[in-house]
């Protein structure tokens, strides 16, 4: 399987579309050229950045800070963790710093990488970068976007799957990265301490 072109179909600030023509490889075991059919895909990538971090905040009190905020594309109110795009030229974890405090308010002291890979491989080239945030402080929200307009949720986290069934009750998506991420976080922490 190999790409032999990309070719943009429409760019908009933040989004680029673009169809992929690439060589299906499917039948490699045939042999040399045997079978292999050249396909299309239709895929989007971001632009203006580098990348994005998510961030899994945890207080001392044992808590996990969270973000509900509206999202257009599925026309209701997300729970998420806080995240943001990588200015180009900046590190992921100064991202993650600049994020965790634009969004929601938190210094982190600490900030340890966690995971790197794909959000979205069917649909996008977009890297998610995650970090564990820990010894928080609260220090005032920071300057958010324009089109930012979120709730900050500090959940304990014995508490975590009955607080967003409560908000999944009221008409709330989860972001499934919730879950996943702070379960993973937890772990990464509890094997870093011992």
């Amino acid at each position: 399987m190999k790409v032999i072109s990309r070719k943009t179909l429409w760019e908009g600030h933040y989004l680029r579309s673009l169809l992929i023509e690439y060589v299906d490889g499917r039948d490699e075991e045939a042999g040399p050229g045997a079978g292999q059919r050249l396909r299309n895909w239709e895929t989007i990538e971001r632009v203006g950045c580098s990348g994005v971090v998510a961030i899994v905040p945890f207080t001392d009190d044992g808590a996990v800070i969270l973000i509900r905020q509206y999202r257009p594309p599925v026309d209701r109110h997300v729970i998420e963790l806080p995240a943001g795009l990588i200015d180009i030229g900046e590190l992921p974890e100064a991202t993650a710093r600049r994020e965790l405090i634009e969004e929601t308010g938190y210094a982190a002291k600490e900030m340890a990488f966690l995971i790197s890979g794909p959000a979205s491989s069917g649909l996008s080239s977009e890297i998610l970068d995650v970090y564990v945030a820990t010894g928080l402080s609260f220090v005032g929200i920071g300057q958010r976007d324009e089109a930012e307009n979120m709730e900050v949720l500090k959940v304990p986290l014995d508490q975590l799957d009955k607080e967003t069934a409560r908000l999944v009750r009221e008409g709330n998506y989860v972001d499934l990265k919730v879950h996943g991420m702070i379960r993973f976080a937890k772990d990464f922490l509890r094997r870093k301490s011992a």
